[in-house]
């Protein structure tokens, strides 16, 4: 075989492949590095069954982001979580780690280190052949759906189709099924009834067989009382959980504050938030949560003027939490924004953000994000009605089906509906630009 043809067979089966380098993932840097943030902030404790999975993604992210050294460190660890995890040290569990590492020595011209990993997927291929030819492996499909979960709404509609394929070949994977309702939850997070029907009674199930799961049963709580339920106890008792456990963004601290904002007090949200970091004052991700809590309790329209000290506190762990998540503070800098206007004399500071980042060089959904909240802010800070009406309508034209893009349509409904606006003819002309076949 002639060294161009040799090269051609190998491109060949490394594009059958099934691992991150062949998944189409195609994300861009943006979400790189916000994803890498993400992973960071996932404990790392043992036990934690998702932690191969974890580190494959880690070392594809580094490698995207042109550190092969860091990918290989990061594959290494994979392979070497999932020996840990799993008896006996070798199994299909392996397959996708392998396939990443057989890519990467590609991608580096190693043709022999290459080689090397593919025979080592071959071997496996062969001593645990899949259960059918049209079928993967069900550990295959479970890292891809969790791998996928990670990279937007249509990877995650993906994603349930593939964990329900791994479920349907093992049935009694509990971390499968509780990894498969949290997608669901994701994809109807913005609904105000929650999970309904089979999606409702499977959820249901996997909070019965994985009952140590604080994260799931953050989420849970969720769920109930968008179903009207009282959930005041319930997320008392559980905030006593999570705060015996490991910090991380698995430990259920997040979810938590969230069914403390609508469901419970956000000025107990607060205190929870900061007797979690009292505990462990040096996490970046209980910072994060932290700021989150006051921004919530400093902006509800529901509770009391909060005091000008713990606004002061909030403007300070936002700023800290920024220089700490430098590469993904996109979002932590409008919150900033949004404190600081309710802040003495903060407006100006809270515009002066925003200028900041209306001229920063965005992706489309990132600065979709931006004119939304910068019209809300327009509104509601400035009682700029018209500026507001413009930059909800720069946010609707985004061709980017979003929770935020429904948000800014909505609001331009409503306000040509009442008719009273003099821009009425602008928005009705934008509002049938929107419905014209793209």
């Amino acid at each position: 075989m002639s060294a161009a043809q040799s090269e051609i067979t190998l491109k060949a089966q490394l594009e059958a492949l099934q691992c991150h380098f062949t998944w189409d993932l195609d994300p861009n840097r943006s979400k790189l590095l916000t994803l890498m943030d993400k992973l960071q902030d996932i404990g790392t404790e043992e036990g934690n069954f998702w932690l191969g999975q974890v580190y494959n993604l880690q070392g594809y992210i580094h490698f995207l982001l042109g550190s092969a050294d860091e990918a290989k460190s990061f594959f290494s660890r994979a392979a070497e979580a999932f020996r840990r995890m799993r008896e006996p040290d070798e199994g299909p569990w392996l397959l996708v780690n392998y396939g990443n590492q057989a890519w990467l020595h590609h991608r580096q011209g190693e043709e022999a280190e290459s080689r090397a990993c593919l025979s080592k997927v071959e071997a496996l291929m062969e001593e645990y052949p899949s259960p059918s030819e049209d079928e993967l492996h069900p550990e295959v499909y479970a890292e891809k759906a969790w791998t996928l979960m990670n990279f937007g709404r249509k990877k995650q509609r993906l994603a349930a189709d593939i964990f329900q394929r791994a479920m349907r070949m093992q049935p009694d994977v509990v971390e499968w099924q509780t990894s498969y309702v949290l997608g669901l939850t994701s994809l109807f997070k913005h609904s105000d009834t929650g999970l309904e029907g089979d999606d409702w009674e499977k959820m249901r199930q996997a909070k019965e067989q994985d009952p140590e799961n604080l994260y799931l049963a953050a989420r849970y709580l969720q769920q109930l009382a968008k179903k009207g339920e009282s959930v005041k106890d319930e997320a008392r008792e559980l905030a006593t959980r999570v705060l015996r456990n490991p910090v991380g963004s698995y430990s259920g601290i997040k979810p938590l504050l969230m069914v403390y904002r609508f469901y419970v007090s956000t000025d107990e949200g607060v205190k929870l938030a900061a007797e979690a970091l009292e505990k462990h004052p040096d996490d970046r991700y209980l910072k994060r949560c932290a700021a989150l809590g006051y921004k919530w309790r400093i902006t509800s329209w529901t509770d009391s003027r909060p005091e000008q000290s713990m606004i002061q506190r909030a403007i300070l762990l936002h700023e800290e939490v920024i220089s700490l998540y430098p590469h993904s503070s996109f979002v932590k800098r409008m919150d900033l924004a949004s404190v600081y206007a309710k802040s003495n004399q903060g407006l100006a500071k809270s515009d002066q953000i925003y200028r900041e980042l209306l001229a920063r060089d965005l992706e489309p959904a990132e600065t979709q994000v931006l004119f939304n909240h910068y019209a809300k802010h327009l509104n509601s800070e400035r009682r700029d009605r018209q500026r507001s009406i413009e930059y909800h309508m720069k946010a609707a034209e985004i061709p980017i089906e979003s929770f935020f893009r429904q948000s800014s349509i909505k609001t331009l409904e409503k306000i040509r509906d009442k008719r009273q606006d003099r821009m009425c003819r602008e928005i009705d002309e934008c509002l049938a630009r929107l419905e014209e076949p793209q």
